[in-house]
């Protein structure tokens, strides 16, 4: 009788232990697939969306050049004004702000809005949060003024390249990630 309650208790037992490998090897294995499901943005990847919005921004900054041209050289005319040396430094203080505006305008807005700009969206990229989570334009912003820090010497974003998940510098402070899609 007591024998046969220490195989009960033994077989019980068991089965607990059974079931409780069961548990965790499953956890394991959710883990383990939600772990390999995460691509990060490399560098080049990275590098190629940069490019692609450089362009974007570049043919921006030229109908802004031109607008801000013709707009200034329509208010100097109404006072009998051409552009001239004397009033160069204001209309390059303008154009200044207003590309700096737009720069600025164009990364917060897109990577708060859907993640991506227009490189990352061709690249295959998208920039989130904590948990893969879709990033704030407060965050955006974060980041849009960290990467600056890491335009030091390009550090920053050469450390994208021995970072594990291909984080720069820029990501490290405003707590981004870059995966792919």
């Amino acid at each position: 009788m007591i024998m046969e309650a220490e195989r009960k208790a033994a077989a019980a037992l068991e089965l607990i232990l059974e079931e409780e490998f069961d548990r965790l090897y499953e956890r394991l294995k959710r883990e383990e697939e939600k772990a390999g499901v995460i691509q990060w943005g490399g560098f080049f990847r990275r590098a190629g969306a940069f490019f692609i919005d450089v362009l974007v921004l570049t043919i921006f900054s030229l109908l802004l050049f031109y607008f801000a041209y013709v707009g200034y050289s329509v208010g100097l005319a109404a006072h009998h004004q051409t552009l001239s040396e004397e009033n160069l430094d204001v209309f390059l203080l303008f154009l200044s702000l207003g590309s700096l505006a737009l720069v600025t305008g164009y990364f917060v807005l897109f990577h708060g809005m859907e993640g991506k700009t227009v490189g990352k969206w061709m690249f295959g990229l998208r920039v989130v949060g904590p948990n893969q989570e879709p990033i704030t334009y407060s965050r955006a912003l974060l980041r849009w003024i960290a990467t600056w820090v890491s335009a030091i010497f390009g550090l920053g974003f050469l450390w994208v390249l021995f970072s594990r998940e291909k984080r720069g510098w820029h990501d490290l402070l405003a707590g981004t990630w870059v995966i792919r899609e």
